[in-house]
């Protein structure tokens, strides 16, 4: 047990001290933070930029129909030209005070011409204002009273309520949750690829270097490995939890943004969003899956570290490896639409898609306890199954140099009584 920890030692030491650690750990929450932050931040200094200037929007019609109704707005500025001056502000747009113009040629056809791409937002409100001016119209021409019609819309509020465990009622919050989920699935994802290749390229590492000639004459194969996917697991938990407080820096940074513009408070936002949604055990379920799933995978990972000797041979062995975590994730939507189905409940209960699956299920409910112990336990034991697998491999290809193991290699690796 010594030696094992000496080795969880050395590995978290190596990694933690390494400049790309520090710099990854520091620049990955700001960049998320601009991520998220930023596109609503220069939203809201775009909105103030376009709001200093109102835009003039030329009408040209042969009457006077539409010029009559269109109501100028904070934004917009609505002035009926002649059809002669049309030609004029189109030579020369950026000389004129104008900012599109919405050519009239019928209630079924209008034109909207300007020099550059317009805005959406821009664009949206002359066509829903000419669109309502033409359908109070049309109501008109119909002798259809539309007080009346609006009296007849059904105003219907519908609220999908959930029945609690203690036999209370709580709003479903389907969006954020399903939000939540795909959040849940692609860390988890991202997370045991980028660990578990670390595993791997330490091995190839110290095999080219041929560092493990002198360790493994001191240690057993099997507690080199246990000992290296537990030190690179500590290190990305100690990197899990680094991110996780300066993101909340980076959070309390925006917040204070934020409220000095006026606008609701990121924490503000977040509470009002995540109103009934357990985010405390959610975590602590993502922290039980993303141990056992980089656990499982890791040992592959090392394995396929020992059966070959440059990364560039890895790739054939890492697709069949890869298979159940890309289809994991390619069926998070459909685990959304029903995440108490039958391919739901399978999925989260086989140990190769389990870490995601489950963790997609779990916003929404209703999975059982039995549910979460099995496919923990499953999960758990296949790790230390494929641990032992993977040792047995590790023991011999650790050692071999100069071409890549075949499959027959690695089953009989695997027989192989030392």
């Amino acid at each position: 047990m010594n030696k094992i920890w000496l080795i969880i030692k050395r590995e978290y030491s190596v990694r933690v001290r390494k400049k790309s650690f520090i710099i990854m750990t520091i620049v990955t929450p700001i960049l998320l933070g601009l991520l998220i932050f930023a596109p609503s931040y220069l939203s809201s200094i775009s909105s103030e930029f376009d709001q200093e200037e109102r835009k003039n929007i030329a009408i040209v019609e042969q009457d006077s129909f539409f010029s009559d109704r269109l109501i100028n707005s904070y934004h917009l500025k609505f002035i009926q030209i002649p059809e002669s001056e049309k030609e004029i502000i189109k030579d020369n747009f950026e000389e004129s005070s104008f900012h599109a113009i919405v050519e009239i040629i019928d209630a079924n056809t209008i034109n909207i011409i300007s020099e550059k791409q317009i805005s959406k937002v821009t664009s949206k409100e002359i066509e829903s204002k000419i669109y309502q001016i033409q359908e109070k119209q049309n109501y008109k021409d119909a002798n259809i009273d539309i007080q009346l019609l609006n009296t007849l819309s059904p105003q219907i509020s519908f609220n999908s309520i959930i029945l609690t465990d203690n036999g209370g009622e709580t709003i479903s919050n389907y969006e954020v949750k399903s939000v939540l989920s795909f959040v849940f699935g692609f860390l988890i994802y991202i997370f045991i690829f980028m660990y578990g290749s670390l595993v791997m390229r330490g091995v190839i590492e110290e095999k080219t270097n041929r560092i493990v000639e002198v360790i493994i004459s001191s240690v057993k194969p099997f507690q080199l490995l246990l000992g290296k996917i537990i030190g690179v697991a500590l290190v990305g938990f100690t990197q899990f939890v680094l991110w996780i407080v300066l993101s909340l820096l980076v959070a309390n940074i925006a917040e204070v943004s934020f409220m000095e513009r006026n606008q609701t408070g990121i924490f503000e936002t977040m509470n009002n969003l995540l109103q009934n949604i357990d985010i405390l055990s959610l975590s602590i379920y993502f922290l039980f899956y993303f141990i056992g799933g980089y656990l499982l995978y890791s040992s592959f990972f090392a394995c396929i570290g020992a059966a070959v000797d440059n990364e560039s041979d890895t790739q054939q062995m890492i697709l069949p490896l890869t298979i159940p975590l890309i289809l994991s994730l390619s069926m998070i939507e459909a685990i959304i639409n029903n995440p108490d189905g039958q391919l739901a409940f399978w999925m989260s209960i086989f140990p190769l898609s389990s870490p995601i699956v489950m963790m997609v299920r779990l916003p929404f409910g209703g999975v059982e306890s039995w549910e979460l112990l099995l496919s923990f336990c499953i999960l758990i034991l296949t790790f230390l199954f494929t641990t032992w697998i993977s040792s047995r491999i590790y023991r011999i290809g650790i050692l071999m140099y100069g071409k890549k193991a075949s499959l027959k290699e690695l089953i009989r690796w695997i027989k192989f009584k030392s």
